[in-house]
C-alpha cells in the first residue's frame, strides 16, 4: 500500500477548512457606529435649532430614520447645550462622542471626533443680514401673502382633495407626510400640512439639495465661468509625480451632473454609512478630499452609478471657480435664494466650509414651491432672467449613460422614465431620501411639493402622486426635450 508523506496528509487536511474561510467580519463596525451617533448628533442638532421642533418631536419623527436612536426624549447618552445650540451624542469611553452646533446662516455643522464644544467657535459662519422686508406682507410667490381666490374653471376641488389625501392617509405607517402643496398657473391651489407642522417648518431635504447645486452651478456655467463640456482642472488625490497623466483628467463637469463619472461608487456599495461622504456628512471629515480621492473604473459618461461624491465634487467646481472663500459661502444667498424669496433655507457646510449640496439642506414647503416656479418660469422670476433656458434644457435631457436603462435621469434632476405612460413626458423632479420631492410639469403648469419624514423601507412615489394630482386637472400637451 502507498501511504502519503505525513506531511501531504497535513496539508489535504487543511485544504478544506481553507477553502471554506468567508470574510463575514465587519471591518468597518468602528465606523458604523461613530457614524450612526453623527447621524443622530446632526439630525437632533438641526431638529432643535433649525426646525425650531421639540425633543418629543425630534425623536418621534426626525430620528425614527434610526434602528437604534441613543436615549429617548426623556434623556440617555446624549447632551444638548441650549446654549450653546449644540448636541453631544454618546460619552466617553468606547464609541467617539460625536458633536453638530448650530452655526448662523448655515444650520448644524458636525464635529470632528477629537472636537468638543470648546471648538465651536471655530466652525464656519454665514452671519449675512436677513432679506429686507415682512414676508407676511409681501404677495406670494416674492412672500407668503396668498390671496384666497376661487379654484380656475376646470380644476376638480374634489379631485384635489382626494389627491391630498392619497399623499396623507398611506396605507403604512412608514410614510410619513409632513406637506403638500400644489402650485397651478403660479397660485397656490392646495396646501395641507400634518400635526405640528406650519409652513415655516424646515426640514432636510436630503438629496433635493442636487437640484439645488445643479441650479447654483447653472448661473455659474451661464456667466462663463465654468464650462460644461471640459475637463474640471481638479488636483486628484492621492496626489502623483506626474498629475498630467492622471485619466480622471478627462471628467468633465456633464459628467458628474449625469452621475456618470466613472469614478469608483463608494456609497452604491453598501458603504455609505461607514466610510466615503458619510465621513463628510456625519463625522467631521472633509467632503472635498474624500470625492477626489477616488479611482477611474469606466470611461467617463458611459456608465451611470448614483453617488453623492460626484455631486460634491461639481460643488467643488464651483468653489474653484468663485476662487473667494467668503464670495462661495454669500454665492447662493446672493444668486438665488433672496432673489426668490426662499427666506427659510439653510445651506449647510461640513467643518472646513465647504458646502454639502449633496443633501444637506434645511427648508420649508414654501420656498421649494419657489424654487420649482423658477424652473417652472423657464428660470425667470419677476421678468428677470436668473437661469438660462439652455441650463432647464440640459438639466431636463436624459443622461446618455441612461439611455439603456430608462432615460430617467438627467443633470441632478429626475425624469419620468420610459416606462411610465400615465403622466406627462415633460415633468421632472427632484427627489431626496425619505420622500422630499419637487415635481415640475410645464405642460400642466404645476408644481407639487411633497415633504415628508419617511423611514424604514420608505417607497413613496412622487410619480404616483403627480398621477393623482393631474387627475384634478384638464388634458394637456406633454412634451420631451431632445439631447
Amino acid at each position: 500500500m502507498n501511504r502519503l508523506p505525513t506531511a501531504a496528509i497535513i496539508l489535504s487536511l487543511a485544504l478544506p477548512a481553507t477553502a471554506q474561510q468567508e470574510a463575514r467580519y465587519d471591518y468597518f463596525r468602528f465606523n458604523r457606529e461613530m457614524i450612526q451617533y453623527g447621524v443622530q448628533a446632526v439630525l437632533m442638532c438641526n431638529g432643535l435649532f433649525t426646525s425650531n421642533r421639540t425633543l418629543e418631536q425630534v425623536f418621534d419623527q426626525e430620528l425614527a430614520y434610526l434602528r437604534r436612536p441613543v436615549g429617548t426624549a426623556r434623556g440617555g447618552d446624549y447632551q444638548v447645550d441650549w446654549d450653546r445650540k449644540a448636541v453631544a451624542i454618546g460619552s466617553p469611553g468606547g464609541t467617539p462622542v460625536m458633536r453638530a452646533a448650530f452655526r448662523a446662516g448655515l444650520g448644524c455643522v458636525i464635529m470632528a471626533p477629537d472636537q468638543s464644544f470648546e471648538d465651536i467657535d471655530s466652525l464656519p459662519i454665514l452671519e449675512t443680514p436677513p432679506l429686507t422686508g415682512d414676508p407676511a406682507m409681501i404677495p406670494w410667490p416674492d412672500g407668503d401673502l396668498v390671496q384666497q381666490a376661487p379654484l380656475a374653471a376646470g380644476v376638480d376641488a374634489e379631485a384635489l382633495q382626494a389627491a391630498s389625501d392619497w399623499a396623507f392617509d398611506r396605507d403604512t405607517s412608514e410614510q410619513d407626510t409632513l406637506s403638500l402643496i400644489v402650485v397651478h398657473d403660479g397660485r397656490i391651489v392646495h396646501e395641507r400640512y400634518a400635526p405640528g407642522v406650519d409652513m415655516t417648518t424646515r426640514t432636510r431635504t436630503w438629496s433635493t439639495a442636487k437640484s439645488i447645486a445643479v441650479t447654483l452651478i447653472g448661473m455659474l456655467v451661464d456667466q462663463g465661468r465654468l464650462a460644461l463640456d471640459e475637463p474640471l482642472g481638479l488636483e486628484w488625490l492621492p496626489e502623483s509625480r506626474s498629475p498630467e497623466t492622471d485619466p480622471r483628467n478627462a471628467i468633465t463637469l456633464r459628467n458628474l451632473l449625469n452621475m456618470s463619472s466613472g469614478l469608483y461608487t463608494v456609497d452604491s456599495r453598501g458603504m455609505e454609512y461607514a466610510t466615503g461622504s458619510g465621513l463628510a456628512y456625519w463625522a467631521g471629515a472633509s467632503s472635498v478630499e474624500g470625492a477626489r480621492n477616488r479611482g477611474l473604473i469606466r470611461q467617463p459618461g458611459t456608465f451611470w452609478d448614483y453617488e453623492n461624491y460626484d455631486t460634491l465634487l461639481a460643488v467643488y467646481a464651483m468653489k474653484l471657480a468663485i476662487a473667494d472663500s467668503e464670495e462661495y459661502l454669500e454665492f447662493p444667498r446672493v444668486a438665488l435664494l433672496d432673489r426668490i424669496g426662499m427666506r427659510n433655507t439653510l445651506l449647510s457646510v461640513d467643518r472646513f466650509g465647504d458646502f454639502i449640496l449633496s443633501s444637506q439642506v434645511y427648508t420649508n414647503a414654501r420656498d421649494l414651491a419657489r424654487f420649482g416656479m423658477l424652473y417652472l418660469q423657464n428660470g425667470v422670476w419677476g421678468g428677470e432672467r436668473l437661469l438660462s433656458e439652455g441650463w432647464i434644457d440640459f438639466v431636463r435631457c436624459p443622461a446618455a449613460s441612461t439611455a439603456e436603462i430608462g432615460n430617467f435621469y438627467g443633470g441632478q434632476w429626475w425624469l419620468v422614465p420610459d416606462n411610465r405612460t400615465d403622466i406627462p413626458k415633460d415633468a421632472y423632479s427632484t427627489a431626496g431620501n425619505r420622500g422630499q420631492f419637487v415635481v415640475v410639469v410645464p405642460s400642466r403648469d404645476l408644481v407639487i411639493v411633497r415633504r415628508g419624514l419617511d423611514y424604514g423601507r420608505q417607497g413613496f412615489s412622487q410619480w404616483d402622486l403627480t398621477r393623482e394630482v393631474l387627475k384634478a386637472f384638464g388634458p394637456g400637451t406633454s412634451e420631451q426635450p431632445t439631447q
